[in-house]
């Protein structure tokens, strides 16, 4: 939101950038999902609901569940908030007490250690390398875990990374969550639909099943269906933890938009072409994004398997001097010299856990890339 504010103003100044910080589809939502909405306005949705979500959408939501990813769930297991990410807040807030530890394997969603902060618990980030596609391994799981341990976050297909656990990963893992029964998983598939290539998105619960009674998974229609705006998430759990959270969603925001949830009905029930038609889009335009990072010295950039972004290695732009004699220092240089040197937007790996990295999304057009791919030619090649 950062980055964002920041290409805003220098937009509005009168500055060409290229802004690879979108975290979001660029295309508008699919019609059918607007006019659905568009009916529920006309029809009188207009009035609150109940606070978890109404009965139509945690009935979409478990009937996608079945369809799409082979987990039984009924309605009173599902609560839906204003995103993903409010439905992650309200779990932390209805079980971390002062000083619970939460394992957040690095890179991360940058939210997730603070969110945990907020409610006294203490992020516990355990980083990998790109040897390793960034994933956490069950060893470098095993021995974070103590008896302080509350959850595990685990977010597949992830961001910034792309990175997609294989079935023998999420089997190896759950294999270590067994031995640890206070540790419960929180799984963040919210990018499920963008997977390329040959991989394939699995819920750790498709692998690990024994381990529904202490897992939320969290999932929205924010990116499939280029809902982001509209703002709606879930949470799929047990009956217990459900009802904590619906309590805390009941006290603060009362209920999600009524008109976006009619919305999410029609998304989740309705055709699906679109989302497989981005999926596609996506996929080529990783293609070219990679070929494009690859062809660039000081860069080292791999194919990341799902999600759209990639996250290449700066290390080599590392201790380069620019034009102006600044020395490149950090990734966070690298990042306000491609800034304000070339006007290309990215986000630096250090907010991510994971220093001399750049998060870079393909969420925008080929074109867009392309004219990037000029820019960052330029602006290396003007390094000394």
């Amino acid at each position: 939101m950062a980055a964002k504010t920041r290409v805003d103003a220098m937009r509005a100044a009168g500055r060409r950038i290229v802004d690879f910080t979108i975290g979001e589809p660029d295309f508008p939502t699919p019609r059918h999902i607007i006019e659905g909405g568009v009916a529920a306005l006309m029809a009188g949705q207009t009035r609150y609901t109940a606070s978890n979500g109404t009965p139509a959408l945690r009935r979409a939501i478990a009937d996608k569940l079945l369809r799409e990813n082979a987990l039984s769930y009924k309605p009173e297991n599902i609560a839906v908030g204003n995103g993903a990410k409010h439905i992650i807040y309200n779990a932390f807030a209805a079980t971390l007490n002062e000083g619970d530890e939460v394992i957040v394997p690095a890179p991360y969603w940058v939210s997730y250690p603070d969110m945990v902060a907020l409610h006294g618990g203490t992020p516990i980030v355990v980083s990998s390398t790109a040897a390793e596609s960034f994933k956490l391994t069950p060893a470098a799981l095993e021995a974070a875990i103590t008896p302080r341990t509350r959850w595990l976050v685990l977010n597949t297909p992830n961001n910034p990374t792309g990175a997609v656990y294989t079935r023998d990963e999420l089997a190896a893992l759950g294999e270590v969550l067994k031995r640890h029964p206070q540790v419960w998983l929180l799984t963040d598939e919210i990018y499920e639909h963008f997977v390329y290539g040959g991989a394939e998105h699995l819920s750790p619960l498709n692998v690990v099943p024994e381990l529904a009674e202490r897992t939320l998974v969290i999932n929205g229609v924010s990116k499939a269906y280029a809902m982001t705006g509209w703002r709606i998430g879930y949470g799929v759990g047990p009956v217990s933890l459900i009802k904590a959270i619906t309590m805390l969603l009941s006290q603060s925001t009362s209920c999600p938009s009524s008109v976006s949830q009619a919305a999410a009905v029609i998304a989740l029930d309705g055709p699906q072409e679109t989302v497989a038609e981005a999926a596609a889009l996506f996929e080529m335009r990783r293609d070219r994004m990679v070929q494009m990072l690859q062809a660039l010295p000081g860069f080292e950039c791999a194919p990341p398997d799902g999600a759209f972004y990639v996250f290449p290695s700066v290390a080599g732009l590392i201790g380069r001097t620019t034009p102006a004699g600044s020395v490149l220092s950090s990734d966070i240089d690298v990042v306000h010299y491609l800034l304000e040197h070339a006007g290309v937007a990215a986000i630096d790996g250090t907010s991510y856990g994971m220093p001399n990295h750049l998060r870079m999304s393909f969420a925008t057009g080929i074109e867009v890339i392309e004219q990037g791919g000029r820019f960052l030619q330029d602006a290396v090649r003007d390094l000394s």
